[in-house]
């Protein structure tokens, strides 16, 4: 099969898409044929090295945990699941950018009926992210929230599943997406120099809760609109995080089947959309990725094997 490898930390170049031996699954596992892999900030963080000490590479590494595919082979004690069967989900192997991927059953949902697949692939990191910062701040009707990043992977998601939870949400994004942000009930604000007083006269009042997506000082920024620590969640700044006392909530924090199944669903029925800004074939991973790198993306980018 072919599958995307790199054999050393370094910038784009070093990702290559190369054939290897397709796995077998062993107790537990499902061996999926793979429709769709979401790609994330993370892995670029993780390929250059800068994640060593937290997330280090074994060479040659895979990459990828988002997936959607076909069941093509079973291991022993699988439960749940047969041959044929359409599922999303996740690995924790850094193996999902790939033709085939061993999964643990345990990682799997059905992929409910009308699903598209590339919202599918996409949908585990950065739909599990946006549920754990939400659930870390807790809104609710009668709070405002702000979310950094608003049009983004995460952002995009977190924005709306406060809208569900009956709060204002004030989203921090450029301007070509505030359109976006208005047709699902957020109010959209241009990040930038003067972005607090911005906030404040969005806001009409108190600022509440603040969940950050993006880093580059928003924990600072929070903390200016007199949010209270406990109240503030960052995805990519741990060190401001550690120092005001804010939350760190992410994937990690609601990384189960149970949520993601939760997510497909809604998705599924219209109640969640996860906007996807352009596929790729796997040969043209780099590609993929250098359009990630650029930064602002509207939604996903996925892989199509």
């Amino acid at each position: 099969m072919k599958a995307v490898r790199f054999h050393a930390y370094g910038e784009i170049d070093v990702l290559r898409v190369e054939d290897v031996p397709r796995p077998s699954p062993g107790p537990g596992q499902v061996l999926v044929e793979v429709r769709a892999a979401g790609i994330q900030p993370g892995e670029v963080m993780i390929r250059r090295g800068a994640r060593h000490g937290r997330w280090p590479a074994t060479f040659p590494s895979g990459q990828g945990s988002d997936l959607a595919g076909v069941v093509v082979d079973l291991g022993p004690e699988v439960r749940g699941f047969a041959v044929g069967d359409e599922v999303l989900g996740f690995t924790h192997r850094r193996a999902s950018h790939a033709e085939f991927v061993v999964v643990d059953d345990v990682n799997l949902v059905s992929r409910p009926q009308g699903l598209p697949w590339e919202v599918a692939g996409s949908l585990y990191v950065a739909g599990t992210t946006a549920y754990a910062t939400v659930f870390a701040v807790d809104p609710g009707p009668g709070d405002t929230v702000v979310v950094s990043g608003a049009a983004g992977g995460v952002g995009s998601l977190a924005v709306q599943l406060a809208r569900r939870r009956g709060a204002t949400v004030i989203g921090l994004a450029s301007e070509r997406n505030h359109a976006w942000l208005k047709e699902r009930g957020v109010v959209p604000v241009a990040y930038g120099e003067g972005v607090a007083d911005r906030v404040r006269q969005a806001a009409g009042g108190q600022v509440d809760a603040f969940i950050d997506t993006f880093g580059d000082g928003y924990v600072d920024l929070a903390v200016e609109l007199g949010v209270r620590p406990e109240r503030i969640n960052t995805i990519r700044d741990w060190q401001a995080a550690a120092k005001v006392g804010a939350r760190t909530y992410g994937e990690g924090s609601a990384a189960c089947a149970v949520v993601l199944g939760e997510l497909a669903r809604l998705a599924a029925r219209g109640e969640l959309e996860v906007p996807v800004a352009r596929t790729y074939p796997l040969e043209q991973v780099r590609d993929a990725y250098r359009e990630l790198e650029q930064g602002h993306t509207h939604g996903k980018i996925v892989l199509r094997p």
